[in-house]
């Protein structure tokens, strides 16, 4: 751009000393239309390093809800052993205790103090087994609730799922797949559907698309959404607000996001723009078929967990 800005100053200036040629006024609107234009260029490049780092934002939310769903499933198999645990102790303290009322019994007609030491060893073992009955039952308690709770998410991953497939019937002969993974529902929408090659503004077709996603969304308020932009690993070599693949992705996911926002009634707070570039590919072979399936626009929908992050928290 310098470079560009010195050649057009310099043939100007000599167009400007040629006499009769181009008057002082002239000069200067030129001059100020070039100053204008490199002050857009630098307002876009702020704007597209801000959308880098919201996606770097994003990528690293999603690691944390997987690791927190790991998280959820280690803490259900640790509650289920230690009810088992408890459950196996129970049973062994009432077998003691039936074997000392056996031997209070037998001995009633010895001494009083053995008859008083029994008594005092049963009335232990009863206290001891109290506690331990009353502990397995809040366990069993903590992991029914988190059992309801992991099958409530699940059903209403499942129920969103079954929505979004409703919503969107005769758009996947289009390029829209929906499918269920990780806890989560993937919207995943081809290229073609929404975008000309090398483009980031959405067709007619994928903007009615969207509508359909975004009614659903309206009204299930309570799911985070996640827009991700992917690209093919060939690369993009521009000079305009296009330079690059993350540039391209980037810019697709918020368009996208900025269509799904036209619905009033969806929080603006639960979506997140996120451009991926060419490095999570569905299809890593490097054949035009491949090429075509990684060139899509993904929309990861997930239920609200924070129910279950207070229970495992506390």
């Amino acid at each position: 751009m310098r470079n560009f800005r010195v050649m057009l100053l310099g043939t100007l200036l000599t167009i400007f000393v040629l006499p009769s040629c181009v008057s002082t006024s002239e000069f200067n609107r030129v001059k100020g239309k070039l100053d204008e234009c490199e002050d857009s260029q630098l307002l876009l490049k702020q704007k597209l390093q801000d959308m880098e780092a919201k996606a770097n934002e994003a990528g690293s939310k999603a690691d944390q809800l997987e690791a927190e769903m790991k998280k959820m499933k280690a803490e259900q198999s640790s509650l289920k052993d230690e009810r088992d645990n408890l459950a196996r102790e129970v049973k062994r303290l009432q077998a003691t205790n039936a074997d000392l009322e056996k031997q209070i019994s037998a001995v009633k007609s010895g001494s009083s103090d053995e008859i008083s030491r029994l008594l005092t060893n049963l009335e232990s073992a009863r206290a001891d087994l109290d506690a331990r009955e009353k502990k397995l039952a809040e366990k069993n308690q903590r992991l029914q609730h988190l059992e309801d709770l992991l099958a409530r998410k699940d059903r209403a991953v499942k129920d969103l799922k079954q929505k979004m497939l409703n919503a969107l019937t005769g758009y996947k002969k289009l390029g829209i797949n929906v499918t269920e993974k990780n806890g989560q529902v993937y919207v995943s929408m081809a290229e073609k559907l929404l975008f000309q090659s090398g483009k980031y503004a959405v067709g007619q077709q994928g903007r009615q698309a969207l509508k359909k996603i975004a009614q659903v969304l309206a009204a299930n308020p309570d799911i985070n959404v996640l827009v991700e932009g992917h690209t093919d690993d060939v690369p993009l070599r521009g000079t305009g607000a296009i330079k690059d693949n993350w540039d391209l992705s980037v810019m697709r996911a918020t368009a996208v996001t900025k269509i799904l926002l036209q619905d009033a009634n969806i929080n603006p707070k639960r979506i997140t723009a996120a451009g991926r570039s060419k490095y999570v590919p569905v299809d890593p072979r490097n054949t035009p078929e491949a090429r075509q399936k990684n060139r899509r626009t993904e929309i990861i929908l997930t239920p609200d967990l924070t129910e279950l992050y207070k229970l495992l928290s506390n």
